[in-house]
């Protein structure tokens, strides 16, 4: 990981993998989060595994992680936050409490989908991710053209033969 951008969004998608797990976590125990809560408690322990591993990915720089992770988070938190967004337009009275949970999981939602076409986003616009990956250890001597090395008349011209 090169860029400035990758680090910042593996850091947001690591903060948004531990506020999921509190919130799966607090509700197991049936305590109130806020009122935020999972969807599918089941599917939501699910998601975190599958989470964790396209974190590593995405990490390495693989585009199947992003993949992985936008389709999963994007069936998961793309219908809930589509059901609440219809009960927030449908629903013509005050903001009362309990429509604050509900614009609370929407907005949670929301930030569950633009999170992944995010990490999409950066991985696809990175040109220099395979084309040409930059290795610090080694570049300074290899793509360094005063370090070259010139054969001239004080040349070792022994043949020697590795065994």
């Amino acid at each position: 990981m090169k860029n400035f951008s990758t680090w910042m969004l593996v850091m947001f998608m690591a903060m948004f993998w531990i506020l999921r797990i509190i919130v799966a976590f607090t509700y197991e125990l049936g305590i109130d989060f806020g009122g935020i809560v999972p969807t599918n408690q089941t599917m939501e322990i699910i998601l975190l595994f599958v989470v964790l591993v396209c974190m590593i990915l995405i990490i390495k720089r693989k585009m199947i992680g992003a993949f992985i992770y936008l389709l999963a988070y994007g069936m998961y938190f793309g219908t809930d936050l589509m059901v609440g967004i219809t009960t927030l337009i449908t629903d013509t009275s005050n903001i009362t409490s309990s429509n604050m949970g509900i614009y609370l999981n929407a907005f949670i939602s929301l930030i569950g989908i633009a999170i992944p076409v995010a990490v999409l986003f950066d991985l696809l616009l990175d040109k220099n991710r395979k084309a040409n990956p930059k290795d610090n250890k080694t570049d300074w001597f290899y793509k360094n053209e005063q370090f070259d090395r010139k054969m001239d008349e004080r040349a070792d011209k022994n043949n020697y033969r590795m065994m």
